[in-house]
């Protein structure tokens, strides 16, 4: 039996959310407004103890797109690997077979009312590009618009875009901190692109920092540390961007903590990816980024793996 393909611009949403009742409204408002809306949006409610529940349910029953799935309170608010569990229980849902993409979406974001056709748009027109995000900034105390630096190489897990396609062939997301990271330099190493576009109507607001945590932004960087570890991150790259970042706020700190993170996770040798050829990827890459540059990296990288890449689903 032939099956039958999803229609060209299909994408279903997959939310993951705790206590979110503080900023969700400028989330699912910002949604329900876009020129393209999502053929499905599952919004799995992590166990909140706010009026998130609440909220939802008035969402659901006003827009027939929207499914709300409720899981058991586990008692306090996860990133990581619990978001990513929340994640696959709302994909459990949903037949990936009935859509073209797929975008994993935080419920602390302000999204433009063209962001998901401009990234369709894009995509489109390099049928490469297999995960793709815009560029988030916050807003500061004084309103200022705050850029939170995402490399163009990568897309950014908050909002994370992705065809169907690529996400089955890199294995989906793994359930450690940096999914956001390594989904990326996976969807590389078989071909894809990944990218964020600096495009000003692809801009959004994060309405919780980045890197922040349910604790302290110190305990969210050390967080960030160890899964950079996890990843496999080449030492000596990993160290010069933790020490860029002390000129980031919170300055000086915030990269050490990074590093804490990171040591801590090497001196305890904590556990890696299972992919040992990914692991040998990302160091390569980072050690000659060290040397040439991102731009360059990835343009040889691009050039020379787009015989690996293959736009057919996996059987």
């Amino acid at each position: 039996m032939t099956s039958i393909a999803p229609a060209p611009r299909a994408y279903v949403v997959i939310s993951p959310g705790r206590n979110e009742a503080q900023f969700m409204r400028r989330t699912l408002d910002s949604v329900v407004a876009q020129t393209e809306r999502p053929a499905a949006w599952v919004i799995v409610d992590d166990g909140s103890t706010d009026e998130s529940p609440a909220i939802l349910a008035e969402y659901a029953a006003a827009h027939d797109w929207i499914t709300v799935i409720r899981r058991e309170d586990r008692g306090h608010r996860a990133v990581g690997p619990g978001v990513i569990e929340a994640f696959y229980a709302g994909l459990e849902a949903v037949s990936l077979d009935d859509y073209t993409y797929l975008c994993k979406l935080d419920l602390d974001l302000d999204l433009p009312a063209g962001y998901f056709a401009g990234l369709m748009d894009r995509m489109e027109a390099d049928p490469r590009v297999g995960t793709c995000s815009g560029k988030t900034y916050y807003v500061d105390g004084a309103g200022r618009q705050i850029s939170e630096k995402i490399s163009d190489e990568m897309s950014i897990g908050a909002s994370k875009f992705m065809r169907v396609a690529c996400f089955r062939q890199i294995g989906g997301f793994v359930r450690e901190v940096m999914w956001d990271g390594i989904d990326c330099h996976k969807a590389r190493m078989l071909g894809w692109k990944a990218v964020s576009w600096r495009d000003p109507e692809l801009a959004f607001e994060h309405l919780r920092p980045m890197g922040s945590s349910q604790t302290n932004i110190y305990v969210g960087r050390r967080r960030h540390g160890a899964g950079q570890y996890y990843m496999g991150s080449d030492p000596l790259y990993f160290t010069v961007t933790a020490i860029r970042k002390m000129a980031h706020p919170p300055y000086v700190l915030g990269g050490l903590a990074t590093l804490q993170g990171y040591l801590g996770a090497w001196l305890r040798r904590a556990p890696q990816h299972g992919d040992g050829e990914l692991r040998r990827f990302v160091r390569a890459y980072q050690r000659e980024v060290l040397l040439k540059g991102k731009r360059r990296t990835v343009a040889r990288i691009e050039g020379e793996r787009a015989s690996l890449w293959s736009p057919a689903l996996p059987g």
